[in-house]
């Protein structure tokens, strides 16, 4: 009776909550890795840092595999997986290699190299090239509103990777010096872009779980053997230390787990308005958090790709609003609204 009545409560909550803690989190994960592999050097193990971020991949997808298997266990059922036709298999498997191993490894390599306010910054360009890729193999219509906000927040983007001073190497292209961090957060950015495209052509079918629960383990997989071919087996050597269990249980159990369910749960009843003002305030949200957790203060080249970023989110707001209103007339689903359906998790 106390379950039944907790759910109720549950499901009163109104969705936008439910999106404004997803959001939160979400846009906190990047602050809060750098954070903890801060509390690992203070730490070390034979001069090693125990919580590497290559440690924090591997032992928080452990950690968040165990955590989601016991929510989505039920999706697990022979029927369910006979159902998935062999293409749908090797779809999964390679969504689940870009976007559950290579992407966050980029990502997390990129945290090493460059500040987090650059990564949330270039990171943006992945829904401009989802939208790009949504015009060209989906025939996906947009309006003149939502075409500029692209081109205005690609400037941004664009701004921010030209004209950042990053501490990590730089290479040259076409005499301008770009650091290797922008240029990695860049690469995962299109291979997240893929992925999202490869899972809304082919993956519609396939149980949340399923999908959820198989690319977790894949790239958790994939990512240990390439560690092991790049770095050598003693890698992982530290990856059982108490500590950095400690730290991965919350960070799985918070970051992970707490932050898909609350985005799942806003999901349901959330008006295209309300999942616009979510994708328009997460970066604006993880610069912040960048701030207050760590103490970066953007540069003037983040606050001026940024600005351009936020104005671009602006008029992608304003013509998401006409595509809604459109599509309400016509009763079909708007872009944007499929996209985040389908997109699921969007922290790191």
């Amino acid at each position: 009776m106390k379950i039944n009545n907790i759910q109720k409560f549950l499901e009163r909550i109104p969705s936008s909550i439910y999106l404004a803690i997803a959001v939160l989190i979400f846009a906190s994960s990047n602050s809060v890795t750098r954070k903890i592999v801060a509390i690992g050097k203070q730490n070390l193990i034979d001069g090693r840092n125990p919580i590497s971020l290559c440690n924090v991949l591997f032992v928080g997808n452990i950690c968040a595999f165990g955590l989601m298997a016991c929510i989505f266990h039920q999706d697990w059922k022979i029927k369910n997986l006979k159902a998935i036709s062999l293409k749908n298999w090797i779809s999964l498997t390679i969504m689940g290699i870009l976007s559950g191993a290579i992407a966050p490894a980029l990502i997390f390599t990129a945290l090493e190299q460059t500040n987090v306010t650059s990564i949330v910054l270039i990171g943006r360009i992945e829904p401009i090239l989802t939208l790009i890729l949504n015009v060209c193999l989906l025939g996906a219509s947009v309006n003149a509103w939502t075409i500029a906000g692209s081109f205005v927040s690609f400037a941004g983007v664009v701004v921010t990777a030209l004209l950042t001073t990053s501490h990590s190497k730089m290479m040259m292209m076409g005499g301008f010096a770009i650091g290797n961090g922008e240029i990695l957060v860049a690469i995962a950015a299109v291979i997240v872009s893929i992925s999202t495209i490869v899972s809304k052509l082919q993956l519609r079918a396939i149980p949340l779980g399923i999908m959820t629960l198989y690319r977790n383990a894949l790239g958790t997989v994939i990512f240990f053997i390439l560690a092991n071919v790049l770095y050598g087996v003693e890698h992982f050597q530290d990856a059982f230390s108490p500590l950095l269990w400690q730290w991965m249980l919350i960070y799985a159990a918070v970051i992970v787990v707490t932050g898909q369910i609350c985005w799942l749960a806003g999901l349901k009843n959330a008006t295209s308005t309300e999942l616009n003002l979510a994708s328009l305030f997460n970066p604006i949200i993880a610069i912040i958090m960048a701030y207050l957790i760590l103490a970066e203060v953007p540069t003037q080249a983040q606050y001026l790709g940024g600005s351009l970023l936020l104005i671009g989110f602006i008029f992608s707001f304003i013509g998401n609003r006409y595509q809604t209103k459109i599509s309400r007339e016509l009763k079909k689903p708007n872009l944007p609204e499929a996209e985040e359906m389908i997109g699921g998790f969007r922290g790191v």
